[in-house]
């Protein structure tokens, strides 16, 4: 699979250009609301004096990243506000391909395309490990595929495709594992407030030199256009090699952006939270259940906001996702686009209020 090409545009724009409605349900951008204390935040800062205007600390704004690092029982002098977790994970990557021996990155089969496609433009070896007939990652599998080549190993949880989550004793495994080879363990824990199974384990809660958290503000306050993510790292010199990084490409993220965000942070309870998920979880029913009725496979959603499904008579290429395009005027991501492993499979991201009406066309088209 190409890697160094974005795919997501190519099905999208397919979609975009059909000459009938289509259901869209390729990428991961939330349809709900942000939270009402996020646009109170915007809304107060277009009054701000002139100097809000300027330049933040490169690392974030000060009180954002001791309003994180008390929520996560951190340091904040650990944190880094970066754009999005897409940043967060380069230079936690990069970082780890320069600090530990090796050139090896590993990553799990089906992949998010943009950690294979980061590790390409790092030069870096990707290796892929495949998960189970279920989805989860197996720490023994990782093992076997480890080694002094590994210089990094990437997961995502609760995760993109599977929507799978890792619990605290593959996560425990994963970061010793890291320890074991002297490699660096980047879990990406963007979609940490979308785990419906009370599975989820956060990396954080593992004590290592050889761990980086990542995570994001863009799904869990459905504000992914803001671009304000951060990255947590262990030691003075992975943290001080990332702000170097930081600094010379983007020099710092959005100042009005990181302050919408920390007054969302401060003013904003767990009721938000509750009622996406519980909505998503109403959509996840929905869909599986005209799944079921299609004759379809899935594997059943932990966390994340994705449904992996095989539908019966379809492959997972992308000739395949343009004809559903085209006969059942809904559009998702083809399985080849994450790996070999599910290369028969199909995504569909549930961000759309609309998901019942795709299941209806599903049902359709294959029952």
């Amino acid at each position: 699979m190409d890697y160094e090409t974005p795919q997501f545009f190519r099905v999208m724009q397919y979609a975009t250009q059909a000459d009938h409605d289509v259901v869209d349900m390729v990428s991961g951008s939330p349809d709900w609301e942000p939270p009402t204390a996020l646009r109170e935040g915007l809304s107060e800062y277009a009054d701000a004096d002139p100097d809000a205007f300027q330049y933040p600390p490169s690392v974030g704004l000060t009180a954002l990243r001791e309003e994180i690092a008390d929520r996560r029982g951190l340091d904040p002098e650990q944190l880094i506000i970066t754009n999005g977790a897409g940043e967060a994970n380069h230079l936690a990557m990069a970082g780890g391909l320069e600090r530990f021996s090796g050139e090896e990155v590993l990553l799990t089969d089906p992949v998010y395309p943009y950690y294979a496609g980061r590790a390409n433009f790092l030069d870096a070896e990707p290796t892929y490990v495949p998960t189970g007939p279920d989805g989860h990652l197996d720490p023994d599998t990782v093992r076997a595929h480890a080694s002094r080549e590994t210089a990094v190993i990437v997961v995502n949880s609760p995760n993109n495709p599977l929507g799978v989550t890792y619990d605290a004793d593959t996560i425990g495994a994963l970061v010793g594992i890291a320890e074991e080879t002297d490699a660096l363990l980047v879990s990406d824990e963007v979609y940490d407030q979308f785990d419906y199974s009370g599975r989820f384990a956060s990396a954080l809660a593992v004590a290592s030199d050889h761990r980086v958290v990542t995570n994001s503000f863009s799904k869990s306050m459905a504000i992914t256009g803001f671009r304000v993510g951060y990255a947590v790292f262990p030691t003075e010199a992975l943290y001080e090699r990332a702000r170097t990084r930081h600094m010379l490409s983007t020099v710092t993220s959005s100042r009005p952006a990181q302050a919408a965000v920390l007054q969302a942070l401060r003013d904003t309870g767990p009721g938000y939270y509750e009622t996406v998920r519980d909505r998503l979880k109403e959509r996840i029913d929905r869909f599986t259940d005209a799944l079921a009725a299609a004759g379809a496979e899935y594997i059943e959603p932990e966390g994340a906001l994705y449904v992996m499904a095989r539908l019966p008579g379809v492959s997972g290429t992308f000739e395949s996702v343009e004809r559903l395009i085209d006969e059942a005027g809904v559009a998702g991501m083809p399985g080849v686009a994450f790996g070999t492993e599910y290369e028969d499979w199909i995504r569909f991201a549930l961000v759309t209020p609309r998901v019942e009406e795709a299941a209806d066309r599903l049902i359709a088209q294959f029952a």
